[in-house]
C-alpha cells in the first residue's frame, strides 16, 4: 500500500469503502432486479417438475429426520416473521449485525464453513444463511463459474434436497394445524422467496467477484457539483494526499462514524448478509425514487430507513414478497424523515447561506449589521458570483454580499479575532482570537455552521497570532501570541482537543506573525518575523515538527536585507520566497537528505539569493495559477512567473499600501471575442489572463479588480481608526460615525446604504458628535479641542469658523431642548457651553462662557427642563462624585454661574447619568455608580431617595439611555439600554433590584466607546473604540419579557440572591433576628407581655443589618432610612416609621456590596494609606491608624471609637452600644496601646482586629 492510501485510509474511515460503493452502483439496479427475479420463478417451476419424482422415495428414508426438523423449522420461520413485522428497532438490529441472534448466526457460519474446508460432514440441517453462504463459499474456493441452478453439481444437490424438505415439511405442517387462512399462506411461502433471492443475490456477487461494504457517506458537495463519482474521488485521493476537498464524512466525525466502523467490522472477514445485500438494494430503490446518485445515499439512512408494521401487513394482502414490501415502507420512512436527518452541512450548497429565511428572534439582543473592519486583517474572496467576501470585525467574522447588500456574522468568540484563514476551496474557515479563554473555531461558509471548536488552544491565555490551513482543509497550524511562541498542527477533522505535535521558538526568532503551509506537501510550513525565516518539516510518524531557522544578516549577501514581510513556497521548485520592506525577495534552498541514509537526517533551508525587484517595500508576496505576486507600499500589484521574470503589472490603479490579494476560486476563462485583456510584458505579446482579485488597503478600502478591462470597483470604505463618536437623528433612519482618522460617515440603518461622508483635515479626530433635537444640526468634538456645528444633512459647516476654546479632547457634546444651547465638556474637567444669538436677522453661534468644576473626568453632560418654566437646566456629574447645576440665566461672557453642588456617592464614584421617564408622580434623576448600584435622586433637592441594585455583568454600568417609546401605549413600561466595559444590556424600568430583570452580550471584548439608540426604539448601535467597528443590535423586548415571567413573581427572583435562598440557614437567621429586634426594642428584661407583628421600627433596621453581616456607613443608613420614611410620601403624603420582613429583604439586598467584602477592598485602602513596611507589605501605624479614624472619613468621636474597640474585642457584651437595658460603663479601662500592634497590615486589620475569616478557596469574607 502507498503511503497516500495509508494516509488516505487513517483520514477517512470510508476510503476502502468508496470503491465498493461505485461497483454497487454500477452493477446493482432496480431494474436488474426486477428482470432477475421473472426469470427465478420460471426456475423454480422447472426446478419443481425435475425434482417430482424423487420426492417419495426420499420421503420415506428421512422421514424421521423431517420430523426433527419440522419443529426447528417453524421456530425459526416464527422468529424471522416477528423480526420483519417487529418494527423499526427490530429491523435496525437484524441490519447491523444483531446483538444476539445474527451474532449466533455468523458464528454458526464460520463453523460450518470450517468443516465444509476440512472434508466434514456435507448434509445436515443447517439455517437457510448458513447454506446460503456455504454455497457462495465452496464455489468461490473452487473458481467454479457455474450457476447456482446448474444440474448435476454437488452444491446443487444438496440445495434441491433442503429446498424438498423445507416444501414438505410446510405442507405437512399446514395440514396438521388446519391453518388454511391466506394471509397465513402467503407468510409462509415468503421465506422461500427470500431464500431463492438470497441465491439470485450470491450468484449476482460473485459473478463481479468483488466484496461488498458499506456505502461511503455523503461526499463533498463540491465533489458532486463536479461530476466526479465515488470510485473517481477515491482514486483521486490515492494518487496524491492532497485531493481538492476533504469529504464531509471526514470532517465530521459524529455518532455516524462510530456506527459505521461497527458495520464495517461485521463485514471485515468477506461475509456476505443478506440484510446488507438488502439494504444495498434499498438505498438503488431509494436513490431511482428521489432521483439522486447512489453515492448521495448515506449508511446511516439505509439503517435509520425502517418499516411501519402496519405498511407491511397492508401490503402483504396484495401477495407482494414480504422483503419487497419491507423496502417500500423503509422507502417510504425514509423519504417521511429525510430533511431531519440529513446535516445541513452535507447538503447545502454556497448560495445557501443568505437564502435563509430569517426566523422568529429569540434572544433580546440580535446582531443585525456591522460597520468597519478590521483593516490589519486580510479580507478573502469566497465566491465571485455575488462577490461574496469575508473579513473581520471586532470579535465577529462577517460573509459579506456585494450584490445582495447582505451580511453573514460568525458569532461565538469571547476575544478579538487576531488572525483567520480560508480553504483552496472557500468552504472551510479558521478563526481564531488573543486573549483569555481564546478559542479557534472552524466554519462551514456554505451553511455558517461552526463545525468544530478548540477549547483551550493556548493554556497560558495569550491567544494565537497565526493560522494556517493546508490545501485540502485537513490540518491546521497555529502559532501563539506570546513571549514564548508555540506552533501547533492540529488535525481538527479527526476533533481532537490536543494538538498533534508542539514546538516551541526561541526568543532569538523574534515574533512570528505570518505562516502558511506548502500547498503540496502538507509536512511543509514556513513562517517568518521581520528578522527570521523558520522552515517546518513535520515527521507524522514520530510526531516531531523539526524546525530550521538560519540566521540571515548584512554580511550573508553583502547588502542590505530589509525586514520580511511575508514567505510562500515555490510552485515548481524546492525553494521558498520571503519578501522584504526593501523591495528584495529572499531565495532559500530546500535541501532534503538522500533516501538511503540510514540516520535520522532531516530537511534544511540555505539562503541561495537576494534578487532586487524593486525599490518599494513588498507588503504582501503570494502565488495564483503560473504567477507570483506582490503587492507594494505604493499600492502596484506586480505579477511575475517562476522565473521571477514580470509578466504584468498594475501601477496606475492609485491605490493605498496592498495588505492583502485574494483571488477568485474560478479560474479565468480562455479569452473571447469580447475580451478586453491587456497584453503581458512578453516578446510574444500574449493576452494577459488572471483571476479577478480583490484588494484591501491599509486605508480600510477595499476594491474589485476584474481583469477582463482592468475595471476597478471600490466595494467599501472604513474608517481606519478608532471609532469612537456616534449618534442617531431625532426622527430619521439615520447614523453618524465619528472616527479618530477624521472621518464622519453618515448610514440609512434601514437600508445599510452609505449616504456621504466627510473627511477633516490631518489632525482632527472626531471624539464626540450629537443631532439637535430638531435634527437639523450636528455637534462635533475633536480631539485636539475644536468643535464643530455641521449642517445635518451636507456636514458642512453652520458656524463661519469652528470655536477653538479647549485645548484637549472634546468628549461630551449636548443639545437643549430648545437648541438655544449647547454645551461641550473635555478631559481637562471643563463644562463650555455655547448660544444662539440674531445678528442681523440671523441665528449664530457665540461662544458663552467656560468653568473648570469638576476635579476628575466628567462623565455626564445633560440638559434638562426647569419643572415650574420651559427654561434649559444644565448638569454636569463627574468622577469627583460631584454633582453641579450651573444657572444659565445668569451666566454672562466668559462666567459660568453654579446653581448647587451636591455629593451623589461616598465611596464608590459615579459613571452615568439621564433622567428616569415620568413613570411616577415624582422627577428622578438616574445615576449609576461603580459599585454596581443605580441611584434615584429627586430632581430638584437632589436627595437620595432610592439605591436599587443594577446590572452586574462584570464590570458596572457606563452609559445608559432610556429606550424611546413605540406608542403612547408603551409608556408604562419603559425599557433601559446600558453598555458596561465590553457589553450591551437591557433592563426593565422600574429598577428593583430583580436580576431576572435584565440581560447583556459581549458586543466589543476590547472595550465599548459608545452607545447610541434609533429614534423609534428598533435598534441599538455600540462602538468598538480601537476595533474600528459599530455593531447594529436589533431589540426584542418580548423575549425579555418572557424571561421575567420565568423567574417568578413577588420575592422569589430575591430568595435566589441570597445563600441557600428562603430555606438556606441564611434567610432562617435573618428571621430569627427579625423578631429578636422586636424583643429588644421592648426591653429584654421587661416582664410584660409580648406583643409580636410582622413589622419592626425603622430605628432598630441598623442593628438588624450589622447582624446579618452589612456593615453600613451612616450616610447609607441615612439613605436607607429616607427610602424608606418617604417611600409613600408624594401619593399620601404619609411618613413610613416601620418595615416588614419583604421589604426588608428588598432594601439588605439592594444596598448591601454585590460581590461581599473581599480582602482585596481592605488591600486597596492599604495600598493607599500605608507605607512598606521592612517585611515589604503596606502598613499602617498605630498613632496614624487611630488619627484617621478620627479626621477621615464619617466623623466619629473619640468616645465613639472606643466603643467600637471594646465591642471588637469583646468588652461590651452586645451590639454597637451597650443594651438599653444593660449598664453603659465598661467594667475595665480600654488601653489601645496594649491592645494594637505598633504597624497593622491589611491581614491583621481584616483577622486580629475586625474577627473577620475567610471563606475557602475565595478571596471573599465568611458572613
Amino acid at each position: 500500500m502507498s503511503d497516500s492510501e495509508k494516509e488516505e485510509e487513517k483520514y477517512n474511515p470510508s476510503y476502502k469503502e468508496g470503491d465498493v460503493q461505485q461497483e454497487l452502483a454500477d452493477n446493482l439496479s432496480w431494474e436488474g432486479f426486477q428482470e432477475e427475479e421473472e426469470g427465478l420463478e420460471r426456475r423454480w417451476i422447472e426446478e419443481e417438475e425435475q425434482i417430482e419424482g424423487g420426492e417419495e422415495e426420499r420421503e420415506d428414508q428421512k422421514k424421521g429426520e423431517e420430523e426433527k426438523e419440522m419443529g426447528e423449522e417453524e421456530m425459526r420461520s416464527e422468529e424471522e416473521i416477528g423480526e420483519e413485522m417487529g418494527g423499526e428497532e427490530e429491523m435496525t438490529e437484524e441490519e447491523m449485525g444483531g446483538e444476539e441472534e445474527m451474532t449466533e448466526e455468523e458464528m454458526g457460519g464460520e463453523e460450518e464453513m470450517t468443516e465444509e474446508e476440512m472434508g466434514g460432514e456435507e448434509s445436515g440441517v443447517r439455517g437457510e444463511e448458513e447454506s446460503w453462504e456455504e454455497e457462495g463459499r465452496h464455489e468461490e474456493e473452487k473458481g467454479e463459474e457455474k450457476g447456482v441452478e446448474k444440474e448435476g453439481s454437488k452444491e446443487e444437490g444438496v440445495g434441491e434436497e433442503e429446498e424438498k424438505k423445507e416444501r414438505q415439511g410446510k405442507k405437512e405442517q399446514k395440514e396438521q394445524s388446519g391453518e388454511q387462512e391466506e394471509e397465513e399462506e402467503e407468510v409462509i411461502d415468503i421465506k422461500d422467496i427470500e431464500k431463492e433471492l438470497g441465491k439470485l443475490q450470491e450468484e449476482m456477487s460473485k459473478r463481479h467477484e468483488k466484496p461488498l461494504s458499506v456505502v461511503a457517506d455523503v461526499m463533498s458537495s463540491e465533489s458532486s457539483a463536479s461530476g466526479f463519482s465515488p470510485r473517481e474521488l477515491s482514486d483521486s485521493s490515492q494518487s496524491s494526499p492532497h485531493s481538492a476537498s476533504p469529504q464531509v464524512s471526514e470532517l465530521f466525525r459524529d455518532g455516524r462514524i462510530k456506527r459505521e466502523s461497527e458495520v464495517s467490522e461485521l463485514f471485515r472477514d468477506g461475509t456476505v448478509k443478506r440484510e446488507f445485500e438488502e439494504s444495498q438494494r434499498r438505498s438503488l430503490r431509494q436513490a431511482e425514487d428521489a432521483d439522486q446518485k447512489p453515492e448521495d445515499i448515506s449508511a446511516q439512512e439505509q439503517r435509520d430507513a425502517e418499516p411501519k408494521q402496519e405498511d407491511v401487513f397492508k401490503m402483504a394482502k396484495f401477495g407482494r414478497p414480504s422483503i419487497l414490501l419491507a423496502e417500500e415502507a423503509r422507502r417510504k420512512s425514509r423519504l417521511e424523515s429525510e430533511s431531519s436527518e440529513e446535516s445541513l452541512v452535507s447538503i447545502s450548497t454556497e448560495d445557501a447561506l443568505f437564502q435563509k429565511e430569517e426566523g422568529s428572534k429569540v434572544y433580546p439582543l440580535s446582531m443585525t449589521w456591522s460597520y468597519g473592519w478590521n483593516n490589519s486583517l486580510p479580507v478573502f474572496y469566497l465566491r465571485e458570483n455575488q462577490r461574496v467576501l469575508l473579513y473581520v470585525c471586532g470579535n465577529t467574522a462577517v460573509i459579506y454580499s456585494w450584490v445582495r447588500n447582505c451580511q453573514y456574522h460568525l458569532q461565538g468568540h469571547p476575544n478579538i479575532i487576531s488572525c483567520l484563514c480560508v480553504s483552496e476551496d472557500r468552504r472551510w474557515i479558521a478563526t481564531a482570537d488573543k486573549g483569555p479563554d481564546c478559542l479557534i473555531m472552524i466554519w462551514d461558509s456554505f451553511t455558517g455552521i461552526p463545525v468544530h471548536t478548540l477549547f483551550d488552544s493556548c493554556p497560558e491565555g495569550n491567544g494565537i497570532r497565526s493560522i494556517a490551513i493546508t490545501r485540502d482543509a485537513k490540518l491546521l497550524a497555529t502559532i501563539s501570541d506570546a513571549e514564548i511562541q508555540k506552533v501547533c498542527i492540529w488535525k481538527w477533522t479527526l476533533a481532537v482537543e490536543t494538538p498533534a505535535c508542539t514546538l516551541e521558538l526561541p526568543k532569538e526568532y523574534g515574533f512570528q506573525t505570518y505562516l502558511i503551509f506548502n500547498p503540496e506537501n502538507n509536512n511543509e510550513m514556513v513562517s517568518n518575523s521581520k528578522t527570521q525565516a523558520i522552515y517546518y518539516y513535520w515527521l507524522e510518524e514520530k510526531g516531531i515538527l523539526a524546525h530550521s531557522a538560519p540566521i540571515l544578516t548584512e554580511k550573508t549577501f553583502n547588502k542590505l536585507v530589509g525586514k520580511f514581510s511575508q514567505s510562500i513556497f515555490h510552485s515548481n521548485l524546492p525553494q521558498i520566497l520571503s519578501a522584504t520592506k526593501e523591495g528584495k525577495l529572499v531565495v532559500w534552498d530546500i535541501h532534503h537528505p538522500p533516501a538511503s541514509s540510514s540516520t535520522l537526517a532531516l530537511p534544511f533551508i540555505k539562503p541561495c539569493k537576494l534578487v532586487h525587484l524593486q525599490k518599494e517595500g513588498i507588503t504582501v508576496l503570494t502565488s495564483v495559477d503560473s504567477y507570483i505576486v506582490i503587492g507594494d507600499v505604493k499600492g502596484n500589484i506586480k505579477f511575475y512567473d517562476f522565473n521571477l521574470s514580470v509578466v504584468n503589472w498594475y501601477s496606475n490603479l492609485k491605490l493605498g499600501p496592498i495588505r492583502i490579494l485574494s483571488f477568485s476560486k474560478t479560474p479565468a476563462g480562455p479569452p473571447t471575442e469580447k475580451s478586453i485583456l491587456p497584453t503581458d510584458c512578453t516578446l510574444k505579446g500574449d493576452p494577459f489572463i488572471v483571476r479577478n482579485i480583490i484588494i484591501g488597503t491599509l486605508d480600510a478600502t477595499v476594491y474589485h479588480l476584474t481583469a477582463d478591462g482592468t475595471k476597478l470597483e471600490k466595494l467599501f470604505v472604513e474608517p481606519k481608526d478608532a471609532i469612537y463618536a456616534l449618534s442617531c437623528h431625532p426622527y430619521q433612519p439615520l447614523i453618524a460615525i465619528g472616527s479618530v482618522c477624521g472621518m464622519i460617515k453618515v448610514w440609512d440603518y434601514k437600508k445599510k446604504v452609505y449616504l456621504f461622508s466627510r473627511v477633516f483635515e490631518k489632525g482632527l479626530g472626531v471624539q464626540s458628535l450629537a443631532y439637535n433635537p430638531e435634527g437639523v444640526l450636528l455637534g462635533a468634538g475633536f480631539t485636539e479641542g475644536t468643535v464643530y456645528i455641521l449642517d445635518a444633512m451636507s456636514l458642512e459647516n453652520e458656524s463661519p469658523e469652528p470655536f477653538k476654546y479647549s485645548r484637549t479632547s472634546v468628549t461630551h457634546v449636548s443639545f437643549s431642548h430648545d437648541s438655544n444651547y449647547m454645551a461641550t465638556a473635555d478631559i481637562s474637567f471643563t463644562v463650555a457651553v455655547y448660544i444662539v444669538v440674531v445678528k442681523n436677522g440671523q441665528r449664530i453661534w457665540e461662544y458663552l462662557a467656560r468653568l473648570r468644576s469638576h476635579q476628575c473626568n466628567i462623565r455626564s453632560l445633560l440638559f434638562g427642563v426647569h419643572l415650574d418654566s420651559n427654561d434649559p437646566r444644565l448638569l454636569s456629574l463627574g468622577k469627583d462624585r460631584f454633582l453641579i447645576e450651573y444657572n444659565l440665566t445668569k451666566s454672562y461672557r466668559d462666567h459660568l454661574e453654579v446653581l448647587d453642588i451636591h455629593r451623589t456617592d461616598q465611596g464608590s464614584y459615579p459613571t452615568c447619568m439621564i433622567w428616569y421617564p415620568p413613570l411616577t408622580k415624582e422627577l428622578f434623576l438616574l445615576i449609576c455608580n461603580s459599585g454596581y448600584k443605580v441611584k434615584l435622586f429627586n430632581s430638584t433637592t437632589k436627595m437620595c431617595r432610592k439605591t436599587l441594585l443594577g446590572p452586574a455583568y462584570g464590570s458596572p454600568i457606563e452609559y445608559a439611555q432610556v429606550l424611546p417609546a413605540k406608542s403612547t401605549l408603551e409608556l408604562q413600561k419603559r425599557y433601559l439600554v446600558f453598555i458596561n466595559k465590553d457589553k450591551v444590556g437591557l433592563q426593565i424600568l422600574p429598577i428593583d433590584g430583580n436580576p431576572h430583570k435584565t440581560c447583556a452580550i459581549i458586543c466589543h471584548p476590547n472595550g465599548v466607546a459608545g452607545m447610541a439608540l434609533s429614534y423609534d426604539g428598533t435598534y441599538a448601535f455600540t462602538a468598538g473604540g480601537r476595533d474600528s467597528s459599530v455593531v447594529q443590535w436589533q431589540i426584542n423586548l418580548s423575549a425579555l419579557d418572557a424571561a421575567v415571567s420565568l423567574g417568578g413573581e413577588d420575592l422569589t427572583p430575591f430568595y435566589g440572591l441570597v445563600s441557600g435562598g428562603r430555606e438556606g440557614k441564611f434567610y432562617r437567621e435573618l428571621e430569627d433576628y427579625f423578631y429578636y429586634s422586636q424583643i429588644r426594642s421592648q426591653g429584654i428584661d421587661t416582664m410584660d407581655t409580648r406583643q409580636v407583628s410582622e413589622h419592626i421600627s425603622l430605628s432598630e433596621l441598623p442593628f438588624v443589618m450589622r447582624a446579618i453581616g452589612f456593615y453600613p456607613s451612616e450616610e447609607k443608613i441615612d439613605d436607607m432610612l429616607n427610602e424608606i420614611k418617604f417611600s409613600e410620601y408624594v401619593t399620601t403624603g404619609n411618613l413610613i416609621d416601620k418595615i416588614n420582613l419583604p421589604d426588608f429583604l428588598k432594601v439588605y439586598l439592594n444596598h448591601r456590596p454585590p460581590f461581599g467584602t473581599s480582602m482585596m477592598n481592605i488591600q486597596e485602602s492599604f495600598d493607599v494609606l500605608g507605607f512598606t513596611n521592612s517585611e515589604g507589605k503596606k502598613a499602617i501605624r498605630r498613632e496614624d491608624f487611630l488619627n484617621l479614624l478620627l479626621t477621615k472619613g464619617e466623623h466619629m468621636t473619640e468616645e465613639e471609637m472606643y466603643d467600637c474597640f471594646a465591642t471588637l474585642f469583646g468588652l461590651n457584651p452586645e451590639g454597637w452600644k451597650s443594651e438599653p437595658a444593660a449598664t453603659s460603663h465598661r467594667e475595665q479601662e480600654l488601653c489601645l496601646e496594649e491592645e494594637l500592634p505598633d504597624e497593622i497590615t491589611a491581614e491583621i486589620f481584616a483577622t486580629e482586629i475586625l474577627g473577620l475569616s475567610f471563606n475557602d478557596g475565595s478571596g471573599q469574607f465568611a458572613q
